[in-house]
């Protein structure tokens, strides 16, 4: 939709806004038409339109240039302001070694190491329930390798579950731009299968048969807790 703007009345000059770009058109006689002037983007290069009709194109509200931490972290502050759940991003513990100091205002870390190893990546409430998660990203198409996890958060997860918390892996195919919650039950028995001798991996069809895939939305960009609901309701 056009946005009209007279700026002069004789002749009569009108800036135009059209799906974010400018242009300036003038009107001169019904007798010999009308004429448009199209202003330039700041590198010279002329605009051009495309003929396809933008509600033509799929609106996809994820990809756009965020990693799977920031899509989550966006996500979490939505559910705390929203009131609908309080979760986090755990902090690393590290022990600083040396600092410098190259002005009075300013303190530069040079040394320092993990005083642990790391657990999961996020935790903390929803309806009523603890929640602990990891979350992972991976290039290839067709699985996720189980070296991206640990034997001590394997380990870490299961103690949680023990005490009634509810654990899972989140999980983004990068290049096919899917996400996938994986419940901690099944995590665990694809880890036993690498134990036992078996694949090392997770095929992504597994995780299409046993995962949630998570749709991007606007608000939460990453309504994760659309599948984790449905694991609460599962063990009820």
């Amino acid at each position: 939709r056009s946005v009209l703007t007279p700026i002069n009345s004789t002749p009569s000059i009108f800036s135009s806004i059209i799906r974010n770009e400018l242009y300036l058109s003038y009107y001169v006689k019904p007798s010999k038409g009308v004429g448009f002037l199209t202003i330039k983007y700041p590198n010279g290069s002329n605009y051009i339109s495309s003929n396809r009709s933008n509600k033509d194109r799929p609106i996809n509200y994820g990809d756009r240039g965020m990693t799977l931490e920031q899509e989550i972290n966006d996500s979490n502050s939505y559910y705390l302001m929203k009131d609908i759940a309080v979760i986090h991003k755990k902090p690393t513990p590290i022990q600083i070694v040396k600092v410098d100091y190259p002005r009075r205002s300013a303190a530069v870390i040079k040394e320092a190491y993990f005083k642990q190893a790391s657990t999961t990546d996020y935790n903390g409430i929803y309806m009523g329930k603890y929640i602990d998660f990891d979350a992972k990203e991976t290039m290839n198409k067709t699985s996720l390798p189980l070296s991206n996890f640990h034997e001590h958060q394997i380990v870490h997860m299961k103690k949680c579950v023990e005490q009634g918390g509810i654990c899972f892996a989140l999980v983004k195919f990068v290049k096919l731009n899917e996400i996938f919650v994986l419940n901690s039950d099944n995590l665990f028995t694809f880890w036993n299968r690498m134990k036992n001798d078996g694949r090392k991996s997770i095929s992504k069809k597994e995780f299409e048969n046993l995962g949630y895939k998570i749709n991007y939305q606007i608000n939460p960009v990453l309504p994760y807790l659309d599948a984790v609901k449905k694991i609460i309701d599962s063990l009820n």
